[in-house]
């Protein structure tokens, strides 16, 4: 009888054990992904950084500030739908990507032609439009410490202009090049701009396809430019949408700009250091190169630098500078779409370590730019359950945790450095009609209460978002 009692009570403090170590476990376990179903709030967990998220949904003409519970503390009604993003600045104001009336470029993806500033009180107080029948705003920008605006651009050039300037022929006849440009904009008045400063990458190509036409020579040794042939296939008209700028970030120390490009599934580093006409050369600016690039990582195979083995970016959005300050400042936060990646589909953050930290990089021996890897990424423990074919964005939050928006299927997380999601909400359906599209969110932003653009405001919850809308 005793030594049965000694086992059955040494089989419960077994079984009491493993129950422990089980719950445990399961209770800190990083090995949390982001739920895929469900509107509104789906987690709100300790250790999520306490502050107000940015919201402007594609289907929507409001854009909203939401409490950690998902409830509406701020609106803005700009009377129509955004072409893109919106920012919260440090004076409480918001300015946002907007959609110029018939635009004379016409439609074209993220595009828009205008910049729209509201005060928190919801008054238009800037109202700029930027398009001509060649060129208009489109996707990103961002605002510069000096107040001007720095905005992507997209360009037409005529199949004639290509050609002149070494594209392939077959490849553009009957069509038009779209090649990107950066425009820096001086606010004037209520409606006004002045151009103070501009780069194109029509001034920095290379071609290895004719000897009898502009920018010939030999596209390996020549990083620091652009091939005018990447990405088409001789016989097969390409797709105008060449290059596809989709973000924009600048770096204050550096005086240097960092652009996404996902139809090259690259990023690049220019220098801002430059008049408009060194930018449009290949000397001059403060690291001597002119407009010319000064880094490119992604995807060597733009450059002949590498393989597909060598492609670490798939169509990405919102790659940026990580800001002082916070967990891995001056390092590089990347939203990898993965819509092109081999094998299955799916998203992941990527945090990468310049080669150089002081703005100037070099290629390795290798002739690559580093770095090899990503120094921290984060995908889900089940890889599909985070996917978002385009937009979307990321975040480093004070906590050191990120703050990640699938912008198309409309759902944003927050992510501890170990992985765990500890805060998700679901965008709801937008728009009369719904529809697949309905819950977009180009991007996603948190603020904490010590923001400067949030001190003294009323920010008083209402409804929850997703009862708010219907």
């Amino acid at each position: 009888m005793r030594v049965r009692h000694i086992s059955t009570l040494a089989a419960l403090l077994f079984l009491s054990a493993i129950g422990a170590v089980w719950a445990q476990s399961r209770s800190e376990s990083p090995a949390v992904g982001p739920a895929t179903q469900g509107i509104g709030l789906i987690r709100s967990d300790p250790g999520a950084y306490a502050g107000y998220t940015l919201l402007s949904p594609l289907q929507s003409t409001s854009t909203f500030l939401i409490d950690m519970n998902g409830r509406v503390v701020k609106t803005w009604d700009a009377g129509s739908t955004p072409s893109s993003i919106a920012y919260l600045l440090e004076s409480g104001n918001l300015i946002r990507a907007g959609l110029a009336t018939s635009p004379p470029f016409g439609n074209t993806a993220g595009g828009g032609g205008k910049m729209q500033e509201f005060s928190w009180n919801g008054d238009l107080v800037w109202d700029f439009t930027f398009g001509t029948a060649t060129a208009t705003q489109h996707h990103d920008f961002t605002r510069l410490p000096n107040g001007n605006i720095l905005m992507v651009v997209k360009e037409k050039k005529t199949a004639a202009e290509a050609i002149a300037a070494g594209r392939i022929p077959s490849t553009v006849e009957g069509t038009e090049v779209q090649p990107d440009s950066l425009i820096e904009i001086k606010p004037m008045g209520k409606t006004g701009g002045e151009v103070v400063w501009e780069w194109h990458l029509w001034d920095h190509l290379v071609q290895d396809a004719d000897k009898d036409k502009a920018n010939f020579g030999d596209v390996g040794a020549h990083p620091e430019r652009v091939d005018i042939n990447y990405n088409v296939v001789a016989g097969q008209r390409a797709n105008a949408d060449w290059t596809h700028f989709n973000a924009v970030s600048y770096n204050a120390e550096l005086d240097q700009v960092l652009v996404s490009l996902r139809n090259f599934s690259e990023i690049w580093i220019l220098d801002h250091g430059t008049t408009t006409r060194e930018a449009a050369g290949h000397t001059g600016g403060k690291r001597g190169k002119g407009g010319d690039l000064l880094y490119r990582w992604g995807n060597p195979r733009v450059y002949r630098g590498g393989t597909i083995e060598d492609q670490r970016l798939y169509g990405q959005h919102n790659a940026h500078w990580i800001p002082s300050g916070l967990e891995g400042a001056g390092h590089l936060l990347i939203f990898n779409n993965g819509d092109t990646r081999p094998g299955s589909k799916y998203s992941s953050v990527e945090e990468i370590v310049l080669p150089d930290a002081n703005g100037r990089y070099t290629l390795g021996a290798d002739r690559k730019y580093g770095p090899d890897r990503s120094v921290w990424s984060y995908s889900a423990p089940n890889p599909t359950d985070f996917y978002s074919v385009n937009i979307s964005g990321v975040q480093r939050l004070p906590n050191g945790n990120t703050l990640v928006c699938a912008g198309a299927p409309g759902i944003v997380f927050e992510v501890t450095p170990q992985k765990k999601v500890v805060w998700q909400y679901n965008l709801p359906a937008f728009g009369a009609r719904g529809g697949a599209n309905a819950r977009q969110v180009f991007r996603a932003y948190r603020f904490g209460p010590d923001f400067p653009g949030l001190k003294g405001k009323s920010l008083v919850a209402g409804k929850p978002l997703e009862e708010s809308v219907r």
